[in-house]
């Protein structure tokens, strides 16, 4: 029996549904027994580059710390074990049984690129500019969970129970589980998120390539797995031969090649202790402990020839680092969550992990593509037409894992200016016809109302219109979601004014 593997796998699903839970169950008002942030303050690779390019102590370094120091005594686990990215991976993987299997030669190749992205990521972040978001595991998982995941399940049962209550004749069982669901699982808003074609996209891509090789994007693509493999190199666990009868099976079927093609020898940072070794040796001779014996685990990990590789891409995302720097700030008229960092620290702190856009009540929070340029790919900004801020609710701030998005109470975020408001009174139809309509100044939630009314007798009328007081506008966009002037909208909000830390 692979009890080893048993736990492993049993350790796999229980990480993956915890993350999809946590992050499902985080609605307007805030509920769930863990914060969404949980999972990204464990993560390493986002605590410490995001901190060293931000020059402070994130409140989650402490906790990727301890699964550095976990990593330190386990080895590689992380990846083989918790990983949600790397669950996902090998469940796509288990559909194709025959894959290309790589050369000692060629495993020493494959691995090489993770560790010139960690360098970057590394090198970016000494020069103040994060990087680490892009290829980091948790943040694509995240993303794909928050953004793709839940709203197509969601959307997906809640069509098929309508289908089935107009169809069938077990309309009271049906309406009760759809009750049911309603007060559960389906209360999670059903929203619409731009780009989230492309979202899905690169998470396609990396199952794809794990069915032509195995745990392709963690041997050569994952930046969190390469920091991972340079503290288990010298991990206190390790993999012990005591007998080998040279059949190749383990290395064969190993996920990373971490074992060498004599089977003894093993590169220590590339095993991610699946524990199928153990048991593919016909002799049971495979164990892994903390006792030594058999062949030490090689700690070479990268040659002077990529070290020389990896230096020079170092330095040539120190200069473009720098270069950009220069550059940056400019918000191309978005306007960011409330309590937003300021734009250039905004962008360098935000991970684009999701959370916020979640989580927002009303679906107003969508990822940004180029508005902002290359440098605001996947931020957060609200899209009044499609939801405004809902006035009460300071959700965003309290999911955030970084900090990008303060943490406001729910007095502090209700004074908090995301922008200001502004009348067309060339498209407005109390301006520019003479019409009755406030529905603006009704729906504004000031309350002195940041909306006032200007009165003008018109054809024997008195016709009521809509002023802006700039003071008193928060910026919230419920004007500009519920103006009923089609296809623009007479009053929208700009990031004038905007209070940013």
């Amino acid at each position: 029996m692979r009890k080893l593997v048993a736990a492993r796998r049993l350790s796999q699903t229980f990480f993956l549904l915890l993350f999809v839970y946590i992050l499902w169950s985080t609605t307007y008002p805030l509920e769930g027994f863990l914060p969404p942030e949980t999972f990204f303050r464990t993560n390493p690779l986002i605590m410490i580059f995001t901190s060293l390019s931000e020059r402070l102590l994130l409140p989650g370094l402490a906790m990727a710390g301890v699964m550095l120091v976990l990593t330190l005594i386990l080895g590689r686990f992380y990846c083989g074990w918790v990983c949600p990215l790397g669950s996902m991976i090998d469940a796509a993987g288990a559909f194709k049984k025959r894959k290309f299997i790589p050369s000692e030669k060629q495993n020493r190749s494959l691995k090489l690129p993770k560790f010139i992205f960690l360098g970057l990521v590394a090198v970016s972040a000494a020069a103040g500019f994060q990087t680490a978001w892009i290829l980091d595991p948790m943040v694509i998982m995240g993303r794909f969970v928050s953004l793709n995941l839940i709203p197509t399940v969601t959307l997906g049962i809640d069509r098929l129970f309508i289908f089935l209550l107009r169809r069938t004749d077990m309309y009271v069982p049906l309406y009760d589980s759809y009750r049911w669901l309603r007060s559960s699982i389906l209360g999670v808003k059903v929203a619409y998120f731009a780009n989230s074609g492309i979202i899905f996209g690169v998470i396609a891509l990396i199952m794809i390539a794990a069915l032509f090789l195995s745990r392709a994007w963690c041997r050569a693509v994952c930046p969190l797995g390469a920091l991972y493999a340079l503290a288990a190199r010298y991990s206190l666990v390790k993999r012990n031969v005591s007998e080998c009868v040279q059949c190749g099976s383990c290395v064969k079927h190993c996920r990373t090649g971490a074992i060498k093609d004599n089977a003894v020898e093993y590169s220590g940072g590339e095993c991610v202790m699946c524990m199928d070794c153990v048991y593919d040796c016909p002799v049971n001779g495979i164990a892994f402990s903390i006792h030594g014996g058999g062949k030490p685990p090689e700690k070479g990990g990268i040659d002077r020839r990529d070290f020389l590789i990896l230096l020079s891409g170092a330095f040539l995302a120190l200069g473009a680092g720098i270069k950009k720097r220069t550059g940056r700030g400019r918000d191309a008229g978005l306007i960011r969550p409330p309590a937003a960092l300021k734009e250039k620290d905004f962008v360098d702190r935000c991970i684009r992990c999701g959370n916020c856009m979640k989580v927002c009540p009303t679906n107003g929070l969508q990822p940004s593509l180029l508005q902002a340029g290359a440098e605001g790919i996947w931020t957060p900004h609200l899209v009044p037409e499609i939801g405004y801020c809902e006035y009460q609710c300071n959700l965003c701030g309290n999911v955030c894992p970084t900090g990008a998005i303060e943490k406001l109470s729910v007095e502090e975020k209700m004074r908090r200016k995301l922008g200001t408001a502004r009348v067309d009174r060339t498209m407005c139809i109390a301006w520019a016809q003479d019409k009755e309509c406030i529905v603006c100044e009704e729906h504004c939630p000031v309350a002195n109302k940041a909306i006032k009314i200007d009165e003008k007798v018109a054809g024997g009328k008195v016709v009521k219109r809509p002023v802006v007081d700039k003071d008193l506008c928060v910026g919230c966009g419920i004007c500009q979601n519920k103006c009923p002037v089609r296809p623009e909208r007479a009053i929208k909000v700009y990031p004038e004014g905007a209070e940013r830390s």
